[in-house]
This record gives structure tokens, sequence and C-alpha cells, in this order.
């Protein structure tokens, strides 16, 4: 029988503790995601003249990794599905791990590329999965600040990784960075692998999945643990309308989906935030940042010690958006931060054409991270991990994430050679593919105005009528049914 609620109680209450902690611990492969792409930041430069790399190689070694993520999550949809939100993170912490023991090791190039490639599938699943679980077991009204927690670990992630790379090349030769010293940045992830692999069978699997598996006493035992027995049944009953009763596999029938004009746009509109991300410029800035620093007239070890100040000012923007993501909504703080994105890059820019680096180039870099994180480092992952109904999230977030490790990989393996060009270098003195990232912002500005509506307090059951409302044949027909 179930229980009735007390008299005067708030039946919709959650225990936002419980939720809060849960989501930390799913957040932990957000923070490995952050750990293991930051961490090649400080190794790249000892990587290069310890393999005595080229340009494209330079670009393969860091980008590399983007190829495995693109597989990851990819094989993500199909994982979750199978085995579950809870044990596919549990195989992304081995694999971090493989990666971890494997890539220090190596005296070849081949076999570290091959590591970090293992290293990628990992990220490439952890992205896709983490935030997926973040949003099936938080609640509409706080699933933007739950969900947030997988770009605060992943921050706080690139923040550790940056400070502990610093520390291990603070007074240390070059000779040893070259021949030592990358492998021990490298190696670090391994603690926080072990943390993971300890703590994530202490959550529970996601109750969404579970009805989708026709396991509903384990859903409602998890839902009702979020918030109450009552609140729990009705929740059930919104998820199982939504899913409309479709086998658990339906996801995976893209001939169904090409069939299915709302399934084709939400993906569109899905792979489109996740893809805008990277043409932003981010992973330049994270990757290539002691490159440009360098270049810019200082060491690299001080450019390690300035890469800190940038992963600190991500954090204050991830502070300040992470407050007000629930507060003000999804669409307000993309737009701000587009703009703010594209004003820094073109501070950047400008202090790389005129060769006035010094102080404006590490400014632009401090303010464009901070604006990055509290708009499409954060809402991104929100966006992309809410936008997509019960029956698509799956196959939905799995293509959109691979879309984003595609775009990833472009951008990473393109710089180098667009930065080290002989004419661009000699006419620009690096500030093109600033210019060129400034007017991706603006691209991105216009496409979150234009296509994505705002999913502020909108469950989770009721976002494909939200997502639609924006689509191009959605607005025709009003249009035409208000000129009748």
């Amino acid at each position: 029988m179930s229980a009735k609620p007390e008299v005067g109680k708030d039946p919709t209450r959650h225990d936002a503790t419980y939720v809060l902690r849960i989501c930390a611990v799913a957040a932990l492969g957000g923070f490995l995601f952050g750990y293991d792409t930051s961490v090649i930041s400080g190794a790249i430069g000892p990587l290069r003249e310890y393999f005595h790399l080229n340009a494209i190689e330079t670009g393969w070694a860091v980008s590399n990794v983007i190829v495995g993520c693109a597989i990851g999550a990819l094989a993500a949809s199909w994982l979750a599905h199978r085995l579950g939100r809870r044990m596919t993170l549990f195989i992304c912490a081995v694999l971090f791990s493989i990666q971890s023991i494997g890539a220090p090791l190596t005296t070849h190039f081949f076999w570290f590329v091959i590591y970090r490639l293992i290293g990628g599938v990992a990220i490439g699943v952890a992205s896709t999965v983490s935030p997926m679980y973040m949003s099936e077991v938080a609640p509409k009204d706080m699933r933007g600040r739950a969900i947030s927690m997988q770009h605060f670990a992943l921050v706080i992630g690139q923040c550790i990784v940056l400070l502990v790379n610093y520390l291990i090349a603070h007074n240390a030769s070059n000779e040893w960075l070259r021949d030592s010293g990358w492998r021990w940045m490298i190696a670090s992830a391994l603690i926080p692998c072990v943390i993971f692999c300890a703590t994530i069978f202490l959550i529970p699997e996601s109750p969404r999945w579970h009805i989708l598996r026709g396991r509903e006493d384990e859903a409602l035992k998890t839902l009702t643990r979020i918030s109450n027995e009552e609140h729990a049944i009705s929740l059930m009953a919104e998820i199982r309308a939504s899913s409309n009763r479709e086998e658990p596999d339906a996801a995976f029938s893209f001939k169904k989906l090409l069939a299915d004009r709302n399934a084709i746009w939400i993906i569109f509109v899905g792979s489109m935030i996740a893809g805008l991300q990277q043409v932003t410029g981010v992973n330049v800035v994270l990757y290539y940042a002691p490159m440009i620093l360098t270049s810019a007239g200082g060491t690299l070890k001080s450019a390690l010690g300035q890469m800190v100040w940038i992963g600190v000012a991500q954090l204050i923007g991830w502070i300040i958006g992470a407050w007000l993501i629930d507060k003000k909504g999804r669409k307000p703080l993309m737009r701000f931060g587009s703009i703010g994105m594209a004003i820094s890059l073109f501070v950047i820019a400008w202090g790389l054409y005129t060769q006035n680096t010094g102080f404006l180039t590490l400014f632009g870099m401090l303010g464009f991270m901070g604006m990055f994180a509290l708009s499409w480092g954060l809402v991104c992952w929100v966006l992309v991990s809410e936008v997509f109904p019960n029956r698509l999230r799956s196959v939905g977030m799995s293509l959109a994430v691979a879309v984003q490790w595609t775009m990833n990989f472009i951008v990473s393996q393109l710089f180098p050679v667009i930065n080290e060009n002989a004419y661009l270098s000699q006419k620009f003195h690096g500030a093109f593919s600033m210019w060129l990232f400034g007017f991706f912002c603006l691209l991105a500005l216009w496409f979150v105005s234009r296509c994505v509506p705002e999913t502020k307090g909108i469950s989770l059951e009721k976002i494909e009528d939200t997502m639609m409302s924006v689509a191009p044949l959605n607005k025709d027909a009003h249009k035409t049914k208000n000129n009748f």
C-alpha cells in the first residue's frame, strides 16, 4: 500500500542533498574528462621534443585522443542502453586507468597514440553518460544546478591538472621535462581514476533507464528516495507516457528516426549546440595556450604558471553561471557569453597582430575562459542533456557529443598548421585564427537566438513540445494559421 504524504507536506519536495550527492559521484566522469583533456597542455612541449614532432604530428599528438572521444560518444548510446548508465561509467573509469598507466610508460609515439585513443574513448563515453545520468535523476527545478556539477567537475579537473603540471615543471630542467616530466603529468590521472572506480557503485541506477527496461520496482525505489512515493508514482506515469511504451532499443532504429521530423529537428539542434561549442576556440586555449604564451615572449614555466590563472578564471565563470542558470535561464547566459567570448578573442587577436602581447594576450585569454565557462562551457552540457525527450536521449546525446568531438578534432588538428603557416604568421602574427574563432562566436550567438528555446523549468517529459515550438515548419504553420 502506498504511503500517504504527511498533512501540509509538499508532495513535490525533493531531497536536494541526496540528488547532489549522487550527481557528485557521477560528475567524477566529468572530472576525469577535464583532467585528461587538459593534461596535454603542459606535456605537449616536452612531448614534441621527445618524439621530434613536426607541426602535423604535434596536432595529431593533441587531437588523436579526440578520435577516441568521437568513437566513445557513438558507443555510449549502445552501452548506456544495454548496460545502464552506472556500469557504463565504471567502464570509463577502467579505460581511463589503462591510459594513465600505459601512455607514461611508452617510448614509442605509436603506442603513445594508442593509449591516448583508449583514454579518448573513455572521455567520449563519460562526456555523454555523466550528464545523461544527472539529467535523469535530477528534478526539473534543480536540473540546471545538478547538471552544472558535470561542468564544475570538468573545470576543477582542468584547474588541478594545470596546477599539477606547473608543480611538476617548477624548478625542473628542460631535459628532465623532455624525458620524464610529461610522463608524470599524464600518470597523475591514475589517482582520480581509482577514486571513481571505488565510488561509482555507491549511487543508484537511473530510474528512467529502469523504466525503459521494465524494472519499475527499482525505479520507484530510487524516485521515492529522491522525493516521496506519491510524487514518484506520478512521475513514473509521465515517463511511461512520454516513452509511448516503446521497447528499450527502439531508439536505435535510425530508419525510424529519419522518418520522424521531430527527431531530426531536435537532434539537429542538439548537435549544432555541441558542435558550435568547439568552434569558439576553447580547446585552442586549453591545449595550446602554453605555446601561444611562449611565442608571445615568455618561457614554458611562466606560461604554465599563467595557465593556472586561466583555470581560476574558468572556475569563477562557472560559479557565476551555476548561480544564474536556474534563475535567469539558459538563453540569456548563452547570448551574453557569446558576445563576451567574441570580444575577448578580438582582444587576443589585436595583441598578437600588433605584437603588443604581454598582459594583453593573457587578459584576453582570462576574459575568454571566464565568459566561456559561464555560458557555452556550462550551458552547452545542460542543454545537450535536456533537449532530447526520453525516447531519443541516448542516441541523441551520442550523436551530439560525437559531433562535438569531431569538431574538436578538426579544430585541434588544423590549428598548429594554420598557426605555423609562413604567410599567415608573417601577415597576422598568429592573430588570424583568433579572428576566425571570434566570428564563430557571433555565429553561435545567432543560432542560439534563432533556434534554441528556453528550457528552464521544463520537465524532460514535456521537452519535445518545447523544442518543436521553435522548429521552422512549426513557425510556418503558425504563421499560415494566423493568416487565415
